[in-house]
């Protein structure tokens, strides 16, 4: 290869790159960027501070991609996205006072409470993701699933294991308690794990079942009275009862919109 065809190697920035993988930076890899971005009178300093930021800015970009794929959404949500307009006893600016997450740094609670459809889901999904974003650990589980978990790791002899990683968690999101009769087993276990995140950490429920009802999701009537009475501590009740399912909704929007008749 002739020299005029030939890249030259510039040591210099080769010993930068080299630095900055040892280093865990990679923004201070595109630092040439950087310093076609600055003013003719700025120095050191300037650049210094700028590839900082930037490397803190990658990072913080990198966490929270991190953290939304180990909160284990079902699928991806946003508060932007939800149709405010169709809850008739909260106000959007009530969500997204919640939003703020410092019920998570209170350590308080948010029961959603609502008829299917309402969007319970969606907004568990949209407050987690903002959760994600503000730098907190979460995790999603349907409620069923969470006690199936428990009782593989009771049997595979990991549930040590699987306590001290919810411990860890500071949302922890249990989607649906409604449809399904827990057995007394079941039952205990998420008593178990609810109630040791008393004050200790947040959780976000969605049932479509009242207070009154939740015996017929357990069997333990005492051990209901308990769990509701550790859930609704320093938390948030929303009702999420709705005249019509968006789903619902949504479907027959789609009908109507397939049936019509080409002009």
């Amino acid at each position: 290869m002739s020299g005029a065809h030939a890249k030259e190697i510039n040591p210099i920035k080769e010993t930068i790159k080299l630095y900055a993988k040892q280093l865990r930076t990679p923004a201070f890899i595109g630092f040439e960027n950087v310093v076609r971005q600055l003013s003719p009178g700025d120095g050191y300093d300037k650049f210094l501070c700028e590839t900082m930021k930037l490397e803190v800015s990658q990072r913080q970009i990198a966490g929270q991609k991190r953290r939304i794929k180990k909160a284990g959404f079902p699928v991806m949500k946003t508060l932007d996205e939800f149709k405010y307009e169709r809850l008739e006893h909260i106000s959007d600016s009530y969500i997204w006072e919640l939003a703020s997450c410092d019920y998570i740094k209170s350590r308080q609670n948010i029961v959603m409470i609502g008829t299917p459809g309402s969007g319970k889901t969606h907004l568990s999904i949209g407050l987690g993701m903002k959760a994600c974003y503000a730098g907190f650990n979460v995790k999603f589980y349907s409620a069923i699933n969470l006690a199936n978990e428990l009782a593989e790791a009771i049997q595979f002899h990991r549930l040590s294991k699987l306590e001290k990683n919810l411990a860890k968690i500071e949302l922890l999101i249990i989607d649906e308690l409604s449809y399904l009769t827990f057995n007394r087993h079941q039952s205990e276990m998420l008593f178990q794990v609810i109630s040791e995140r008393s004050e200790r950490g947040s959780v976000i429920l969605t049932t479509n079942l009242e207070f009154s009802r939740w015996t017929e999701l357990f069997e333990n009537e005492i051990m209901v009275a308990a769990l509701i009475d550790r859930v609704t501590f320093r938390s948030h009740v929303l009702n999420m009862n709705v005249k019509d399912s968006y789903r619902l909704e949504q479907t027959l929007g789609k009908e109507t919109y397939e049936r019509r008749p080409a002009n």
